[in-house]
C-alpha cells in the first residue's frame, strides 16, 4: 500500500525529477506536435471545405439560369420551360426543336395571338371564344411558326454563319444537312396541313392562300428594306382565318381593320427586333426597316401605333364592340407609348426585352375582346327585358 501521504502529486514529482523524465519530455514534445499537426490538418481541411461551399453556393446562385443546359449531381434536370424541354430531349431530337425554334416561343405566341383576337370577336355576344378552335389554332401556330423558321434557316445558311447571333442554328452549325432539314419541314408542313384540313373550306382556301408568302418572306430582306411589312402580311392571316373558322366566312369590315391592326404591330415589334442585328446586318448585306429607319425609328413606331389603334377601334366599332373592350384600347396604346418612349435602340438587351414584351400586349388586348364580349351579351339581356311587355 501507498503511504497516506503518497499522493498523485507527489509521484508526478517524483516522475518528473527523476530517471523518467527525459522520457516524460519526450511523450510530451511529440504529443505536441501531433496536436500541432491535428490542428494543421483540421484548419486545411476547413479551408478545403470553404472553397468548396462557396464555389457549390456560388453555382447555385447562378444555377437558375443555367438549370435548363446543366446537371446537377450527374442528373439530367427537367424543366418545364421551352427551354428545359428541349435541353432534356435525346440528343438526336434537340437540333430539330431547335430548328423549329420550339425553345424560343415568342415567336410562337405572335403569330397565335391574331388568330385568337379573331375567334374571341367572332364569338357570339356573351359567350367565352371556342375553346375547340382556339387550341386548334394553337397548335397550328406551333406548326406552322416551326415551318417558316426552317424555311428561313434554309435560305440564310450562309447568312447565319457569319453572324454571332444566328451561328448556333442547327443549319448554320452543321449540326443538321439540308436534306434533313427538308424532311423535317415536309413533316411539320404535312401536321399542318392535318389541322386546316379540320376547317371548313373557305377557311382551308383561304389558309392555303398564305403559303406563298411563308415561303418568299425570308427573300425579302435581300431584295427591299421592308421585309417587316411581308413579315406582318403572313404573320397576321390568322385574323382573318380565325374569323372565318367560326362564322363561316369573312367579314371585311372587321377583318380587314384586324389584319391591317397586325401588320401594323408587327412592324412596330419586328423593327424594334431587327435593331439587335442591323451592325452586322450592314456587314453581311441584308436590309430591314431598322436599317431603313435609323434614328428615326421612333416617329416611325409612333405612326404604326397610331395606325394599329385606329384599326383597332374601327375593327370594335363594325364588331359591336363595348366599353370595356375600349378601354382595353386605352391600355394598349400606353403599353406601346412606353415601349417606345423608353427605347433604346443601341442597346440589343433593351430591344430584345421590348420585343417579347409583346406578348403581354397581345394577351391583353384578347382579355378585352372577351370582356367586351361578354359585356355584349349582358347590354343585350337588359335591352330584351326592357322590350318585353310589362305583365
Amino acid at each position: 500500500m501507498l503511504p497516506a501521504r503518497f499522493t498523485g502529486q507527489n509521484i508526478w514529482l517524483r516522475i518528473h525529477h527523476g530517471p523518467l523524465s527525459n522520457l516524460h519530455c519526450f511523450s510530451s514534445s511529440y504529443q505536441n506536435r501531433q496536436k500541432k499537426m491535428e490542428v494543421s490538418t483540421c484548419n486545411r481541411d476547413l479551408c478545403v471545405f470553404k472553397r468548396l461551399f462557396h464555389s457549390q453556393r456560388s453555382w447555385l446562385l447562378r444555377a437558375p439560369a443555367r438549370l435548363d443546359t446543366t446537371t446537377l449531381f450527374g442528373k439530367r434536370q427537367f424543366s418545364l420551360s421551352a427551354a428545359g424541354i428541349v435541353n432534356s430531349a435525346p440528343a438526336p431530337v434537340q437540333p430539330y426543336l431547335r430548328l423549329m425554334r420550339f425553345d424560343k416561343p415568342i415567336g410562337t405566341w405572335l403569330l397565335y395571338l391574331p388568330c385568337t383576337w379573331s375567334i374571341g370577336l367572332a364569338a357570339d355576344p356573351g359567350c367565352l371564344p371556342h375553346l375547340g378552335m382556339l387550341t386548334l389554332f394553337g397548335t397550328g401556330a406551333l406548326l406552322m411558326r416551326g415551318a417558316g423558321c426552317t424555311i428561313n434557316d434554309m435560305w440564310d445558311k450562309d447568312f447565319d454563319k457569319k453572324v454571332a447571333r444566328t451561328a448556333t442554328r442547327p443549319l448554320a452549325a452543321g449540326e443538321i444537312s439540308q436534306m434533313q432539314a427538308l424532311t423535317f419541314l415536309g413533316g411539320q408542313l404535312s401536321l399542318a396541313l392535318g389541322v386546316l384540313l379540320c376547317l371548313n373550306y373557305y377557311s382551308i382556301a383561304l389558309g392555303a392562300a398564305s403559303l406563298s408568302l411563308v415561303v418568299t418572306y425570308p427573300l425579302m430582306k435581300r431584295i427591299t428594306y421592308w421585309p417587316q411589312l411581308v413579315l406582318g402580311l403572313t404573320f397576321n392571316w390568322g385574323a382573318l382565318i380565325g374569323w372565318s373558322a367560326v362564322m363561316g366566312s369573312c367579314d371585311w369590315s372587321v377583318c380587314l381593320p384586324l389584319y391591317f391592326s397586325g401588320v401594323m404591330w408587327t412592324l412596330i415589334y419586328d423593327t424594334i427586333y431587327a435593331h439587335q442585328d442591323k451592325d452586322d446586318d450592314v456587314r453581311v448585306g441584308v436590309k430591314s426597316t431598322a436599317l431603313r429607319f435609323q434614328e428615326q425609328t421612333k416617329p416611325w413606331l409612333s405612326g404604326f401605333s397610331v395606325a394599329m389603334m385606329s384599326g383597332l377601334v374601327l375593327a370594335g366599332l363594325n364588331a359591336e364592340q363595348t366599353l370595356p373592350y375600349y378601354a382595353t384600347l386605352l391600355i394598349v396604346a400606353s403599353h406601346l407609348s412606353h415601349q417606345i418612349y423608353t427605347l433604346d435602340i443601341n442597346k440589343p438587351e433593351d430591344c430584345w426585352k421590348k420585343f417579347v414584351s409583346n406578348r403581354n400586349l397581345g394577351l391583353l388586348l384578347f382579355l378585352g375582346i372577351v370582356c367586351g364580349n361578354l359585356w355584349k351579351g349582358r347590354r343585350d339581356t337588359l335591352l330584351q327585358n326592357d322590350k318585353l311587355p310589362a305583365q
